[in-house]
């Protein structure tokens, strides 16, 4: 009998990256890069070394099967802390735990459907075809602490957190908002203009409630607040023009200095 330490398993550049399929709409897509996009101050933040991984759509490898697409779940969003971004100088084309041993802090699974394939809690000696429920692959084999269900149809966002080995449904705080501790942020739905689309998208806040912004929001915030204090050194020179020389001497102003 051959010992486990003595099988070479496959790793991240062995295994498929893709199950064939597409993405399942096209609202996917942004909202991944809304939840990346926001995030990543934080996380540089939290991680000076860089140590994190961010994945979308991006295959987390469980158990080893036949064909391996079937050991592998793709959330359409997750992130993994205390781990390179690339391996050996390699973009990751999937999260193999049996080579990282660390689970995704958090995974998110947008709803396209009727959320039954998200809420599927279906364990391997049930499954029929072999198939396994995803929010059992979640809870029990990939233990993940956190768990996103969110449905744009409906508006809403669903958060699990794994307490004594379970799943337990979360309350939100007097925000409507999801605490995700460990990151020290807030998980919840904004309405809103991204991307030339007014949806009920889903974003991060920080603890205090502040809206984590994109870095056009950032850049557009800062275009404004320049404007507002270029307009306001207007108002002041315009104001200091109606008076006298001598007035604007007293002042300790050099009245030339406004020409």
């Amino acid at each position: 009998m051959t010992s486990l330490s003595a099988l070479t398993l496959p790793d991240h550049t062995q295994l498929p990256d893709s199950d064939g399929t597409f993405v399942k709409n096209w609202q996917e897509h942004p909202q991944s890069i809304l939840l990346t996009d926001s995030i990543t101050p934080v996380l540089e933040e939290l991680h000076p070394d860089s140590q994190y991984c961010i994945g979308q759509d991006l295959g987390i490898y469980w158990r080893l099967t036949d064909p391996p697409e079937k050991g592998a779940e793709a959330p359409d969003w997750f992130y993994v802390s205390n781990v390179p971004p690339t391996l050996e100088g390699k973009t990751r084309r999937s999260y193999v735990l049996w080579k990282e041993y660390v689970a995704p802090l958090i995974v998110i699974e947008f709803v396209s459907g009727d959320g039954s394939e998200e809420r599927d809690n279906t364990p391997p000696s049930q499954g029929e075809g072999g198939n396994v429920g995803k929010f059992w692959v979640y809870e029990q084999a990939i233990r993940v602490p956190y768990y996103g269900i969110y449905e744009v149809a409906k508006a809403q966002v669903e958060v699990y957190h794994l307490i004594d080995n379970t799943y337990q449904l979360m309350k939100p705080n007097e925000r409507g908002h999801y605490p995700i501790a460990p990151m020290g942020v807030e998980l919840g739905i904004w309405q809103g203009l991204y991307q030339n689309a007014e949806l009920p998208w889903l974003r991060w806040w920080d603890a205090q409630g502040n809206l984590l912004l994109t870095g056009y929001e950032r850049t557009e915030v800062e275009r404004q607040r320049a404007e507002v204090e270029r307009q306001k050194r207007l108002l002041i020179t315009e104001k200091l023009r109606t008076l006298s020389p001598e007035q604007l001497n007293a002042l300790g102003i050099d009245p030339e200095m406004l020409d």
